[in-house]
């Protein structure tokens, strides 16, 4: 079996990657998002029932700006292809109260006193980021993609996050489907950007598809994205991709997942605005699901079940709901948060805020009953081995340090140390002699983890 080795990276367990084995109880869970308060609302004339769909959170000096389709002209003769499409920012000093910045950039019939920052076909899916490349351009430092239909993805630049500009007058040479959220990173681990993008693949439908560029214009031929043979095959209509913050070797994915053939269960479509006479409620219901990996490829999806469900609110059972926007904010040291749409097609349409334990996407979970996780055969630096768990008032955690070949080192084991009991997010671990493993950094290890009652989010070494 390989050695891994973990340095001192934070190793979150929202895959099989550190795991060799799983007794009694234990078991890989899921921690969905809370749904917490709406955020933005949309509001008259130049927003309405289809804005909002596809939105970005971004963190900029000390302060988050929300990218959102703003106006979406509803019709039957416009929409996706409609030139007076916008792309509109917000501002908030704290992630739950956005304003809208008059920017005086575009007149809209109201003196340019609005907060849109793009008009025209690549505002249908407008979705900026900042640029963490060490090398870029101050000029450059945000980017952003859109664009609608085949093959017709465009490049942005902007110096402020406000004032954009074209790239390059022609779109990127990157076949795909577009019309939805597609969204570009910079990737310091590999240090090169990476592009998530949807396209259609035979037997799948909408699907979603990487490729890497040095510069942000030349891209690799796209890879589709591959998952173990046993993963249910579905359709994804946005991936909302990200690195993990604090574990940037990993990538998570909230695509909305697009069931075609159900139709809406709300009996009473009124109200709805979009998609108008004919069509009432459009078919195809939608959650969110979450899916990980450490090289943009390869996506693990040991959770097939909803990470966000559409819940009781009947206005998120129409379609195109419940559509995670891209980003994560860590607020504070003890809450991320996420966001997402609700009522697509409303005429209340908005966002609201989703929040989640840092680092807790997911555990190894073990009932009162007991169970435990023994990892695999790993190398670290460091002189500390700290932990991210939850146990109840009866739970515990215990760990037990063992050579590559299984056998307890000594002073180690699980008989060294009282159980651990509470709830931390970074927690160090002691045994009887002390909490300094650093003796051990020249050799492979396992780490064997009893759970009682417990949940084991994260783990590393520092």
């Amino acid at each position: 079996m390989n050695t891994l080795d973990l340095a001192s990276r934070r190793e979150l367990f929202v895959d099989h990657y550190l795991i060799q084995d799983l007794t009694g109880t234990a078991r890989l869970k899921m921690h969905p998002p809370q749904r917490q308060e709406v955020v933005f609302q949309v509001e008259g004339p130049i927003e309405n029932a289809c804005s909002g769909v596809y939105s970005v959170l971004i963190e900029s000096e000390g302060r988050y700006l929300l990218y959102y389709r703003g106006h979406f002209p509803l019709g039957k003769s416009q929409g996706d292809l409609s030139p007076g499409q916008s792309a509109n920012v917000a501002i908030s000093d704290d992630g739950i109260h956005f304003t809208r910045p008059e920017l005086g950039l575009y007149d809209l019939g109201d003196g340019a006193r609005n907060n849109v920052i793009w008009q025209g076909l690549q505002a249908h899916n407008f979705i900026p980021f900042r640029d963490l490349n060490p090398d870029t351009d101050p000029d450059r430092r945000f980017k952003a993609v859109g664009g609608i239909g085949k093959d017709n993805l465009y490049a942005f630049y902007s110096g402020d996050g406000f004032h954009w500009r074209l790239a390059q007058e022609e779109p990127l040479a990157v076949p795909g489907a577009f019309d939805s959220a597609n969204v570009a990173l910079w990737d310091g681990v590999i240090g090169k950007y990476r592009l998530f993008s949807r396209f259609f693949e035979a037997g799948r439908g909408r699907a979603i598809q990487s490729c890497l560029s040095d510069d942000f214009l030349h891209w690799t031929a796209p890879v589709p994205h591959q998952y173990d043979p046993d993963a249910p095959v579905e359709e994804f209509y946005t991936n909302a991709t990200v690195l993990v913050p604090g574990a940037e070797h990993i990538l998570l994915s909230f695509p909305m997942r697009y069931v075609a053939k159900r139709e809406t269960p709300v009996e009473d479509l009124s109200e709805m605005v979009y998609p108008g006479e004919g069509v009432p409620g459009m078919a195809g219901m939608t959650d969110a699901v979450m899916m990980s990996s450490r090289d943009g490829v390869h996506w693990d999806r040991p959770f097939p079940e909803a990470w966000l469900r559409a819940g009781l609110d009947q206005r998120n059972w129409t379609h195109r709901n419940n559509t995670p926007a891209v980003g994560i904010l860590p607020l504070s040291e003890t809450e991320w948060s996420m966001y997402a749409s609700e009522h697509y097609g409303w005429p209340d349409n908005r966002l609201r805020r989703l929040s989640i334990r840092p680092w807790g996407f997911a555990s190894v979970n073990a009932a009162h009953q007991g169970g435990e996780m023994l990892t695999r055969p790993f190398t670290f630096t460091g002189a500390e081995l700290r932990l991210n768990f939850s146990t109840s008032a009866v739970g515990s955690v215990a760990v037990e340090i063992q050579h590559a070949d299984g056998q307890p080192v000594p002073g180690f084991t699980s008989d060294d140390m009282p159980p651990i009991y509470g709830d931390r997010l970074d927690a160090p671990v002691a045994w009887e002699a002390g909490s300094d493993v650093s003796a051990l950094t020249s050799q492979p290890i396992r780490l064997r983890f009893q759970l009682k009652d417990a949940d084991l989010y994260a783990l590393r070494f520092s």
